[in-house]
């Protein structure tokens, strides 16, 4: 489909989701996440598609939520109202949700501010760059609410429970070296077209490898996050079982006796 807010290209298994709602630095309205939320469903159901990258075209990475649009769905007073705002934002928790489960790998390339909203969808990426100009800020209590899209959830497996509480209870601004020294991100680079250059080389790395393999190796990661160590290992052993009978551990076997790069094609 075509995309208002987005732009998608697919280059050697790569695809680049590029956000691209400039004219208000990428701030999240409920049309601009249900595009992330449907290009991840159909991303993910791409074969030609090994790893995302998910980056900005604005100044800003993400200015967290489009606050005008939501002050007008606002409260009516009533109970009824109150309990079906959750499912008037839908979209909101099924862009980040979608992220997550998306079966590909998902690399945050961030640059400029990524406040809010922007923190609750790098935090359901996969591994997060950014620039040197970048400032990360979990904003929700400067502005008299709790952040509801899964940060709070998501973000301890990242950097503790330490760091997340101190994100989210002073609500300041941390600057790249800061969210580096978290954990937050995996490297800072100078500017943006190094990160992106990066960002794409790591995403090519990725995509070398058996697709099949690097699925079920992200699925096992998110699930072992709320499973025992047995559990974990348990689901871990039964897709082994399935990876065993594929083409692309033929091809590991036969490229390894031939002393040649294996060229797996996710069968």
């Amino acid at each position: 489909m075509s995309y208002q807010f987005l732009e998608i290209a697919i280059e050697d298994h790569v695809a680049t989701v590029t956000l691209a709602r400039t004219e208000s630095m990428n701030a999240l309205s409920l049309s601009f996440t249900a595009e992330i939320a449907q290009a991840f469903r159909e991303l993910g159901a791409n074969d030609e598609v090994r790893a995302i990258v998910l980056a900005s075209e604005a100044k800003a990475f993400c200015a967290g939520l489009d606050l005008k649009e939501f002050a007008a769905i606002g409260l009516k007073g009533t109970a009824k109202s109150s309990l079906e705002f959750p499912e008037k934002l839908r979209a909101l928790f099924e862009s980040c949700d979608g992220i997550e489960a998306c079966p590909k790998p998902v690399i945050a390339a961030v640059n400029g501010m990524c406040i809010g909203g922007g923190l609750d969808i790098v935090s359901a990426c996969d591994i997060r760059l950014c620039t040197e100009d970048a400032s990360f800020s979990l904003r929700e209590a400067a502005i008299g609410l709790v952040a509801d899209m899964g940060v709070l959830q998501r973000l301890p497996h990242v950097i503790g429970q330490g760091f997340t509480r101190e994100m989210a209870f002073t609500a300041r601004f941390y600057k790249a070296k800061e969210a580096e020294r978290m954990g937050l991100v995996n490297a800072v680079f100078p500017d943006q077209p190094a990160m992106m250059e990066g960002a794409k080389n790591l995403a090519r790395q990725i995509a070398a490898n058996a697709p099949l393999a690097v699925q079920a190796t992200k699925e096992v990661l998110n699930v072992s996050r709320q499973a025992t160590v047995q559990d974990g290992m348990s689901l871990a052993k039964h897709k082994n079982m399935v990876l065993m009978l594929s083409q692309d551990l033929k091809e590991a076997f036969v490229s390894f006796m031939e002393k040649r790069k294996p060229d797996f094609k996710g069968k």
